[in-house]
């Protein structure tokens, strides 16, 4: 009974806390959707005509918000620096990763790994000025630019996770290899980078979320120059005296479309199983 009683009293708790994590997630939603299908006649200051559902539901501020962003125009910057960033941080960093993973012992691999990790304390309000000067003498205040320094930023944690991720991956399997005769290189590409499937989703999930949702690296990069990215265009519906909160709602759910088809996509296959490669 005693048990009976402890696990019901658990289970009630954490039916209290997702009840507590999903309203967080669905109020702000609901508010995104409620108000970008609204008429800016609908929005009073008054609680209840925030909450309230619209009086007609308009696809209005969506295409209004697609020629102010000149949203096709955007969302092809927007693909093309997100896609690149992450095929480029699996290909790096994975090998980053396990060159340095599978060599801690040595001190100078630790001191590579250590110094490479530690690039995660510093704030990028201490690199941004120089990062801008440089970039701009070197003819990278472009997308190109912002790729190379995407793929730099998120180096140190993407490594960390790589390395960690060896830990489950058995020796054994290498050993093998290399009884067969197959050289590092081919170890790596044959064997180890394919079991590291589930990681690779992890990591492109995590790049690709930063990389959609920043506004500071195109800012400060691209400043002045044609080539805006979906968070860059979206400052336009900011002014001196406001913000048109109904068409910025209505970008705001456009552009999260494509970045949520990614995540479940690259979801399923963080849930497939750890060690498939190694089972083919």
């Amino acid at each position: 009974m005693k048990n009976t009683s402890k696990a019901f009293k658990a289970n009630k708790t954490a039916m209290v806390l997702l009840i507590l994590g999903l309203s967080t997630i669905i109020f702000p939603l609901y508010l995104t959707i409620v108000i970008a299908f609204k008429q800016p006649s609908e929005m009073t200051t008054s609680i209840s005509g925030i909450l309230s559902l619209p009086k007609t539901w308009s696809l209005n501020n969506f295409k209004e918000a697609m020629q102010v962003t000149d949203f096709w125009n955007s969302l092809r910057n927007s693909m093309v620096i997100s896609v690149l960033t992450v095929v480029l941080s699996v290909l790096i960093h994975s090998l980053m990763g396990y060159t340095l993973g599978r060599n801690k012992k040595s001190k100078f691999y630790n001191f590579v790994y250590l110094f490479i990790v530690s690039g995660m304390f510093v704030p990028f309000a201490i690199l941004m000025m120089p990062l801008a000067k440089q970039t701009a003498e070197l003819g990278l205040a472009n997308w190109f630019g912002v790729i190379l320094l995407y793929v730099v930023f998120y180096m140190p944690m993407n490594v960390m996770l790589y390395s960690g991720y060896l830990v489950n991956i058995p020796l054994a399997l290498e050993e093998a290899a290399r009884v067969d005769g197959a050289s590092t290189w081919r170890t790596y590409w044959k064997i180890i980078f394919p079991i590291m499937k589930p990681m690779h989703a992890t990591v492109a999930v995590i790049t690709a979320l930063a990389v959609w949702n920043d506004v500071m690296t195109p800012l400060v990069i691209m400043a002045g120059s044609s080539q805006n990215t979906l968070p860059l265009a979206q400052l336009n519906f900011q002014s001196q005296f406001g913000t048109n909160y109904n068409l910025a709602f209505a970008s705001y759910l456009l552009s999260l479309i494509p970045i949520l088809i990614f995540y479940l996509i690259c979801q399923k296959q963080i849930l497939n199983g750890v060690v498939n490669g190694a089972v083919k």
